[in-house]
């Protein structure tokens, strides 16, 4: 991809990252790669030898660019931040939920001073619930998902090491590229980005769930917009509830009604009479049932099967190779931090810059 046209389509956008790993981390790189001017912000170093940033950054992680640190927990080190904030675009988070409301760098206090921003927060178990403060990695989204127990067995019985960040590259890193690339769209056409809606996604709402049927297969319903809800509440015979999809106060009683009436047909009865009529509803397939769905089928999607000394595999290494050609990434200039660059062209003048410095709020 290097050159490619397509890597200066967010020139002009500046983006934040509180991040070093992770989804986050892969979400800037990717709008990095098309033009935005990423600015990653680490804290300052306590003592001598701390490392900063994790030995990958030194290669590809960072290229392209600028890096800053900011004592967060001062309040000098926080108002840096709010200044830069106030000429933004975007701003990425990867911290346990709630630590930047504490730190006073979160989306309210950010829209506070920009009410155009973008405001990314990731995290590995959601923003609330029981497991939200959890540490964690990729292999752990993986095992609680049930990737891991669907991915065989090494010869002690347990479950293999995936060979990639499955989770944290193809799940969390895309989705939240593609989540802020959709808020920047919407504030190019309405001059307001999307607001926050974690909440629609999490179970909170009746209209998205997953519901068993009466032959025990499970159904996905995720009826968001008002008129997918509506036409799913005429198809079983609850309008009733099509004023109060987001209700707060009626959830569980709307939740009781679609689990009863999903309850009177099969699984793939109840298929059949839906998801061909607007109501965002899907069958939950096994593994097994996947390759035989004639979705897949008719796309080309799903082939037989063959054994790699039959020469389809043998295929893929040349073929990746080719996606994959092009100078490799520059290495980013050991150990160099662009704070007084990033600050100047913020507006802050030198005498301001190193009173921050000797304040310890900048690095």
């Amino acid at each position: 991809m290097t050159g490619s046209p397509g890597q200066a389509a967010l020139q002009g956008v500046t983006v934040l990252d509180f991040s070093t790993v992770g989804p986050a981390a892969r979400c800037s790189r990717v709008l990095a790669d098309y033009g935005a001017s990423v600015v990653k912000i680490g804290a300052p170093p306590r003592r001598a030898g701390v490392q900063i940033e994790p030995p990958h950054h030194a290669y590809s992680g960072l290229r392209g660019m600028k890096r800053i640190r900011l004592d967060l927990k001062e309040t000098a080190g926080r108002e840096v931040f709010l200044r830069l904030a106030a000429g933004a675009d975007v701003v990425i988070e990867s911290f346990r939920p709630g630590v930047v409301d504490r730190l006073g760098v979160g989306y309210e206090a950010v829209r506070a001073v920009n009410r155009r921003i973008v405001y990314c927060s990731t995290s590995g178990y959601g923003q609330d619930g029981p497991h939200a403060g959890w540490a964690g990695h990729d292999l752990n989204y993986l095992a609680v998902a049930g990737f891991l127990h669907a991915s065989g067995r090494r010869a002690d019985g347990g479950p293999p090491l995936p060979g990639a960040t499955i989770a944290d590259s193809a799940g969390g890193g895309m989705h939240a590229a593609i989540a802020v690339l959709a808020a920047l769209l919407r504030r190019a056409a309405t001059g307001e980005p999307v607001g926050p809606r974690h909440d629609v996604l999490t179970g909170r709402y009746a209209c998205y769930d997953t519901y068993a049927a009466a032959d025990g297969g499970w159904l996905a319903v995720a009826a968001i917009e008002p008129a997918f809800w509506a036409n799913l509440c005429r198809a079983t015979g609850l309008e009733r509830w099509i004023p109060h999809q987001t209700d707060d106060a009626r959830q569980e009683e709307i939740r009781a009604d679609l689990r009863a009436a999903f309850r009177t047909k099969d699984r793939d009865a109840w298929v059949a009479a839906l998801a061909p009529h607007d109501t965002c509803v899907s069958p939950v397939h096994a593994i097994e049932e996947v390759v035989c769905d004639p979705q897949y089928r008719a796309r080309g999607a799903i082939g037989e099967a063959e054994r790699p000394e039959q020469g389809r595999f043998r295929q893929l290494a040349p073929l990746l190779a080719g996606m994959l050609r092009g100078d490799a990434p520059s290495r980013v200039e050991p150990g160099r931090i662009h704070t007084d660059e990033v600050l100047r062209a913020a507006g802050f003048a030198a005498g301001e810059i190193e009173t921050l410095r000797e304040a310890g709020a900048v690095a």
